[in-house]
């Protein structure tokens, strides 16, 4: 039998126009800032930041609510040790054999190659991890399969949120998609449903930290007004 919807008292403050001008355009300036870092102290951060964030990337939508996610956090030198390694393996295949000479060149601008020390110099990586179906335990004490709607587009905004989250609390952070990224699943032991998303390093920059000089695209560039 389906389940009805039970409702709730919506709880949305409404502010006044000048209080709501001064957050967004704060916000903006914080988030105007944020960088991705590839050169990480190994001073530790406090893991209540990174539970917090955690938490705030948890509130995402999703698609049914289903919230198909799961965040594995690593800080274990010896696991972010092996991590690095089958990262770099699989990143050095790609720039020396799979990459269109197209695609090496986007890349160039960001002085990037297959080296990954960032994954060890960051005192946390969390490996986000998207739940392609879900499972339950059906009335013969089997499990069986949940089917999860609109679940790339879930942990999508889910990975949104924990970058912002993680940006405004102080921390800086790198988004790594070596591909293919089944090793992930393997050294993390986690279940057959669940499908690496994306691999972030975590914690305070270097003091020598540097990033390319890029620019983003302006706002009449990827606003349409209709």
């Amino acid at each position: 039998m389906a389940r009805k919807a039970v409702y709730e008292s919506l709880d949305f403050e409404r502010l006044d126009i000048s209080e709501q001008q001064q957050r967004s355009d704060e916000f903006l300036q914080r988030m105007l800032k944020r960088r991705s870092v590839r050169h990480f102290s190994s001073e530790p951060a406090p893991i209540s930041l990174i539970e917090n964030a955690i938490r705030v990337a948890g509130s995402a939508p999703s698609g049914a609510n289903q919230q198909p996610w799961t965040f594995a956090v690593i800080s274990d030198p010896a696991l972010k040790r092996k991590i690095r390694l089958s990262a770099e393996a699989e990143e050095k295949e790609s720039y020396e054999r799979r990459m269109t000479p197209e695609w090496l060149e986007a890349l160039a601008v960001l002085g990037t190659d297959w080296r990954k020390p960032h994954i060890e110099d960051a005192p946390y990586v969390i490996v986000v991890f998207r739940q392609a179906y879900g499972i339950r335990r059906a009335d013969d004490d089997q499990d069986e399969r949940v089917m999860h709607y609109y679940s790339d587009e879930s942990v999508g905004i889910a990975v949104g949120f924990l970058l912002a989250a993680l940006h405004i609390s102080g921390l800086a952070t790198l988004t790594h998609t070596p591909s293919p990224m089944k090793f992930l699943a393997e050294i993390l032991g986690r279940p057959a449903n669940e499908r690496p998303f994306v691999l972030i390093p975590v914690g305070y920059p270097a003091e020598d930290a540097e990033v390319p000089v890029i620019s983003k695209k302006a706002l009449a560039d990827i606003m349409v007004r209709h």
